[in-house]
């Protein structure tokens, strides 16, 4: 291990000095703001720079557009805000304009403007206008990407042209951090997208063969005695819901607010008082027999906007929050729960995150859930009783980042969650670097974690160490990397992990192509090799290889396969559910995928998929899985968009540990078919970009059954047929069937109106089925049929969120006084 990480830093600090030419724009002031509308008669842009003389980054590297595409791009500034205008010549029938809704950059040109005020190269700020009119912006960095759940309020205009379109933006201060300057220089961007062609274009050139954009912005000068504005916003908020089950109904009312408040130049306060998630969509539920919990995506706007710092070193699953409750009363024999709840409520939650001109990043998270209380029942008597599943509980996250070089960085994050009482609390640490050299091309990074949790009973410390190098620019690009983790490692209370006690290594190795050749305008051939074992006792586990291929070739129709083998026999210590005491062994599993997505541009694409696996082992000489999706898209105009799904995945004679079973010295498996079908139905209809009416419908059924035979899992790790237990008779429940027959049926229906800058009114219609049962040999039409049966969940709500620039408003009562 010492001389791994000699060899790490010693490859790592051969770095030469790096320098680019970069172009500058020189900015001037105007007294007189220009009027965002699309047209560039205003008196501010006469005396203008103008930036011109694009370069091609995609697909050809270094091309110049021809006189018919070229992008002319002008800014000024005033005590409010930075104003930018591009005028984008192109040939009006080649111009995409798809309308969408905010952030969804579907198929339409776009133009985008990529600040950073610190010119550190690594936080920036987009800002994207389509054609069609709709925004997007983004703040984005080295280590966690753009992250488009940043949104902030800012003015934009299109007008189509007869050789091109025009846009008009204006950047308020309190959409940018910066500090009190007064001659700065910033780093700055312009980006330009032909869509039907895929061409992109930047003014100052950039080098797609090393990944970190920020290295090649120009600069912007001439910005004089900038004062950053009070950076202070409201969100009120009220929401009305309307919901009816089992013939109740149900109506609630709320009323609350989101803030964001500038605590200094850089550091930015994010509050949600009273938090209101009914309109959140809904999780894809799927039938989990796996030892591993499902991980959901979030849907929450507080928690998806502005996390990037908490999100350094996967410590932060932010579903976590509001989650199911983490204890299971304890119950006397005659007593049953009336119903478990699925979440707990969130009081309140305020993230703090900001950057120093330094470098320096500081967040800070805190979050409080509410006490939790589940019904008890005497099923002798009916009589009830009330017990406490989650306490007062406080969720909290601090992080320190300092970054250096322009592309490397050192953290130190610590999580925390404290439950009043004698319930468990837990705490995480962890130390991450990320160091690249100057020149860009090789990256080593190392993190190490401690957690801790504090149980009524006991107290436990877990470690884990992951660390890797690389040759991260270049057609040809390798690495290397090691995780560890020992028994006792467990993020779980504000993370997500799915198992610990590993020692893994891997390698990977990659070709690319960054220039069109005769076939393809680009292409990627990567390979990989894990070698894993558990850390304690330390023991082999199983290896494994695969590639990936995938390419786009000159009518933007993109296509690939991937494959993987796991080699020789694999010990799996977690389907026994019994700690690391057992293991199951398979052998030389393999299975391969085939894919295309068709050219998004046309009237009707595809994305389709076709996959295969199976056991080379005699014993599991039985087993198939294959599967497929097809998923047509249909753009009947630049308004209208229909995309259906299904996807079909079919298990024969799979094994594995026997859900629900009440067997304690032994260990259970059977030998069972599974079916999974996912039908799904999304559209939208935008009447601008300001309006829109969108549709997502689900419905997922699947379906287990076992055969009689039950298998007994040896301390070797092989199954034996039990000459005891039969699929009827493991469980002391005589009604008990192992078979599964799971459907959910989940249909939103919605409609966005974005009335004002910041301000939106939804009205959201949903519908909810669910059904679970033992008729695993029905039907697909039987189980819907089955499933209509039960209790449907319908509900309508209407919110209106307002958006209120304290600025603004203190320019109102100032005129009011006057």
């Amino acid at each position: 291990m010492k001389l791994l990480f000699t060899s790490l830093f010693s490859i790592f600090f051969l770095v030469f000095s790096y320098s680019q030419d970069k172009k500058t724009y020189t900015i001037k002031r105007t007294e007189i703001a220009p009027k965002i509308d699309g047209t560039l008669d205003d008196i501010a842009w006469k005396d203008a720079q103008i930036a011109t003389n694009f370069t091609e980054f995609r697909p050809n590297l270094g091309d110049l557009p021809a006189n018919d595409k070229k992008t002319k791009v002008m800014m000024t500034y005033d005590d409010s805000g930075i104003y930018v205008a591009a005028y984008c010549y192109d040939n009006p029938e080649d111009i995409m304009t798809q309308f969408t809704q905010r952030d969804n950059f579907g198929q339409s040109d776009f133009f985008g403007i990529i600040f950073n005020p610190n010119n550190d190269a690594q936080n920036n700020t987009e800002f994207f206008v389509f054609s069609s009119g709709t925004q997007a912006d983004a703040v984005e960095s080295p280590n966690n990407g753009e992250d488009f759940g940043w949104n902030a309020v800012w003015e934009s205009s299109v007008k189509m042209q007869n050789d091109g379109w025009i846009v008009e933006v204006k950047i308020p201060y309190r959409a940018l951090r910066f500090t009190q300057q007064d001659n700065p220089t910033w780093g700055i961007q312009f980006h330009r997208h032909f869509r039907k062609t895929r061409e992109q274009m930047t003014w100052n050139p950039v080098d797609p063969t090393k990944g970190n954009i920020g290295l090649y912005h120009a600069e912007l000068k001439g910005l004089k005695q900038l004062k950053p504005p009070t950076r202070l916003s409201f969100f009120p908020y009220a929401s009305a819901l309307v919901s009816t089950y089992d013939n109740e109904t149900e109506t609630d009312f709320a009323a609350g607010m989101d803030l964001k408040y500038g605590i200094t130049e850089n550091i930015t306060l994010d509050a949600t008082l009273i938090p209101d998630f009914s309109q959140a969509g809904f999780d894809n539920v799927i039938l989990n027999l796996g030892p591993f919990e499902q991980q959901f995506s979030e849907r929450r706007q507080f928690f998806t906007e502005g996390i990037d710092l908490f999100s350094k070193g996967n410590l932060f699953y932010t579903r976590r929050i509001g989650d199911r409750p983490s204890r299971f009363p304890d119950l006397d024999e005659d007593e049953s729960v009336v119903e478990f709840p699925e979440k707990v409520q969130l009081l309140n939650a305020i993230k703090v995150s900001g950057r120093t001109k330094n470098g320096l990043g500081i967040g800070f998270f805190n979050a409080i859930t509410e006490k939790t209380y589940v019904d008890i029942e005497n099923d002798n008597n009916n009589s009830r009783r009330k017990a406490l599943v989650e306490p007062l509980a406080n969720y909290n996250i601090v992080v320190l980042d300092q970054q250096f070089n322009k592309n490397s960085s050192v953290t130190l994050i610590n999580t925390n969650v404290t439950r009043n009482g004698d319930f468990r609390d837990a705490n995480v640490t962890g130390f991450l670097t990320n160091l690249v050299n100057k020149k860009n091309t090789v990256g080593v990074y190392t993190n190490a974690k401690m957690s801790t949790f504090n149980d009524v009973a006991f107290k436990e410390n877990g470690y884990a160490l992951e660390a890797g190098i690389g040759k991260i620019s270049g057609k040809y690009r390798v690495s290397l990397d090691y995780n560890y983790a020992d028994k006792n490692y467990d993020p779980n209370d504000l993370g997500i992990l799915f198992r610990n006690n590993y020692s893994n290594f891997s390698a990977d190795a990659s070709y690319r192509i960054f220039e069109p050749t005769n076939r393809f305008n680009n292409m990627y051939i990567g390979t990989w090799f894990n070698y894993n074992r558990l850390a304690n006792p330390s023991t082999y586990t199983g290896k494994n290889v695969g590639f990936n291929f995938n390419a786009t070739n000159k009518k933007l129709h993109t296509f690939g396969i991937n494959s993987n083998w796991n080699i020789g026999k694999q010990y799996d210590y977690f389907e026994p559910r019994n700690g690391f005491d057992s293991y199951f062994i398979t052998k030389n599993y393999a299975q391969s995928n085939i894919w295309i997505s068709s050219n998004y541009n046309n009237f009707f694409a595809l994305d389709a998929n076709v996959g295969y696996g199976r056991f080379f082992d005699d014993e599991r000489a039985n087993f198939n899985n294959y599967w497929f999706g097809l998923n047509p898209r249909f753009k009947f105009n630049d308004k209208f968009l229909l995309l259906l799904g299904l996807e079909y995945d079919n298990y024969t004679a799979d094994r594995g540990f026997v859900n629900g079973q009440e067997i304690y010295d032994r260990i259970i498996f059977g030998q069972r078919d599974r079916l999974q079908i996912i039908s799904s139905i999304s559209g939208s209809y935008n009447f601008n970009p300001l309006n829109a009416l969108t549709l997502s419908f689900r419905n997922y059924m699947s379906t287990v059954t076992y055969d009689n035979q039950m298998y007994v899992l040896n301390s070797n790790g092989y199954l034996n047929p039990s000459n005891v237990y039969t699929k009827n008779n493991i469980n002391s429940d005589p009604n008990f069937s192992p078979d599964i027959n799971f459907n959910t049926w989940n249909l939103d229906l919605s409609y966005t109106w974005q009335f004002a800058p910041g301000s939106q009114l939804t009205a959201l219609y949903r519908n909810q089925i669910f059904n679970q049962n033992s008729n695993s040999e029905a039907s697909y039409l039987e189980t819907l049929e089955e499933l209509f049966k039960e209790k449907q969940r319908n509900t309508f709500s209407l919110r209106m969120v307002y958006f209120i620039d304290y600025n603004d408003l203190k320019k109102v009562f100032k005129s009011k006084t006057i």
